[in-house]
């Protein structure tokens, strides 16, 4: 047995389980308390840290940062091959309309002010007796900071109550439970998901208050996540908040044939219906990070358990973050274990290169728990064209990986991101519903 063997196999004692198992059955049971909020409170399931003040490297200068707008007219959504912005709020909804007619109107409602807050102007003066036309978040001017706002369905909006379930993409369904994970439903799966991006944090708040105040009536909030993107430290890939860069090995999102052949459904091949074409299959999983436990980890382990450099995110096997690990000259894994993280989410062999998928994760901060217990995770974020060839085959690889004694996914669901607005007179869900 070597040395990396047998550490692994000192760290599955059942004697080194038992702490960590033992608080899982303790905060698991307060995490409600700590974790969910009712929608009127416009919380979350875990309150965001501030935003850090750096941006990453090719995102705006803090003098244009509030100018900066992404165009809203296109064949694809933004906020999913957009670089993260440093803010985001993930908020999951139940649809209320009460049929199809109303659904129409609150999918256009949702894209009149998406249009409006992503290019940023003035709101209209609603004279002296009219309540306001804007909250005054962002001053009398809104400006558009970089925003981003995406709309998903969930698989839940195709039943029968506005008559879609033929036109429900291929493979959506409710979020499986997986082996390690320990799924609380009440904070999974909605039938739409807004996810909200910007720049600064208060460009987030604003946005989600301005879109609840327009569709009250039509839609309420199953469940809240915020997050953040951390900046590059020192440089490169930002960190999660385990210590290490995370999404180092994502696709180039600048290669349009990739991204066609990785994230962009098409309609009308593998049983999608034709609107699907310029959507992706969404995935989002709110997964804590019990830190306490990792903190108290030695590097060598944990870096084991990557199958990274904490320092520099170089494969154990390389020296910069983005050299190829070669598992071709490491077979037997005794540089980067079988089961490290890097290895089994990504083989990197020509069978599994079409599995790869887009990350586009964000850190979350939540305080405390009911029990005093640090909250803190991660909010997955993926696109993939197909659920089942790229997230799902990714996550049964990484089932019983050493790392999960120190994550538990409880929270997220599956969506399918629409197909962006051509133009003015164009909404989201249009060709979805026709």
């Amino acid at each position: 047995m070597t040395e990396t063997e047998r550490t692994t196999e000192e760290r599955r004692e059942p004697g080194a389980r038992i702490g960590r198992r033992g608080f899982l059955t303790v905060a698991g049971a307060a995490l409600p308390a700590a974790a969910v909020v009712a929608a009127g409170a416009g919380a979350g399931i875990g309150a965001a840290a501030s935003a850090a003040s750096t941006a990453p490297a090719d995102s705006p200068s803090a003098a244009d940062a509030t100018q900066r707008a992404y165009p809203f007219h296109g064949a694809h959504q933004q906020g999913v091959l957009t670089t993260p912005q440093r803010a985001a709020a993930f908020v999951a909804l139940d649809a209320t309309a009460a049929d199809r007619t109303e659904l129409a109107d609150l999918l256009k409602t949702i894209t009149e002010r998406a249009r409006f807050l992503t290019a940023g102007g003035t709101p209209p003066d609603p004279g002296l007796t009219a309540p306001p036309r804007d909250s005054g978040v962002l001053g009398p001017t809104v400006e558009p900071g970089s925003l981003t706002v995406t709309l998903s369905a969930g698989a839940s909006l195709f039943d029968d109550r506005y008559g879609l379930a033929a036109a429900k993409p291929a493979r959506l369904r409710a979020m499986d439970a997986f082996p390690d994970d320990a799924l609380r439903r009440e904070v999974c799966d909605g039938d739409l998901l807004l996810q909200v991006c910007a720049d600064e944090r208060d460009t987030v708040t604003h946005a989600v208050r301005e879109i609840a105040r327009a569709t009250r009536g039509g839609m309420q909030v199953r469940w809240r996540q915020d997050g953040f993107v951390s900046p590059p430290r020192p440089s490169g890939t930002p960190r999660n908040l385990m210590g290490f860069k995370d999404g180092t090995s994502n696709p180039d999102v600048t290669d349009a044939a990739l991204m066609s052949k990785l994230v962009w459904a098409r309609g009308g091949t593998g049983g999608e219906p034709a609107w699907t074409t310029g959507g992706s299959y969404h995935v989002v999983r709110v997964i804590r990070m019990l830190v306490e436990f990792w903190d108290r980890v030695n590097l060598h382990e944990q870096e084991n358990m990557i199958g990274r450099r904490r320092d520099t995110g170089a494969p154990l096997t390389a020296s910069h973050e983005f050299d190829d690990p070669h598992y071709e000259l490491d077979a037997t894994g005794d540089v980067i274990q079988l089961d490290a993280h890097i290895r089994l989410a990504n083989p990197r062999t020509a069978d599994t290169a079409d599995q790869r998928l887009l990350r586009r994760a964000y850190n979350y901060d939540g305080g405390t728990d009911a029990n005093g217990n640090l909250d803190m995770g991660l909010v997955f974020v993926a696109f993939n064209q197909d659920l089942d060839r790229q997230f799902v085959a990714v996550q049964k690889r990484l089932a019983g990986e050493p790392l999960v004694d120190y994550i538990q996914p409880f929270g997220g669901g599956y969506y399918f991101a629409l197909p962006g607005v051509h133009d003015s007179s164009d909404w989201l869900g249009r060709t979805m519903l026709a």
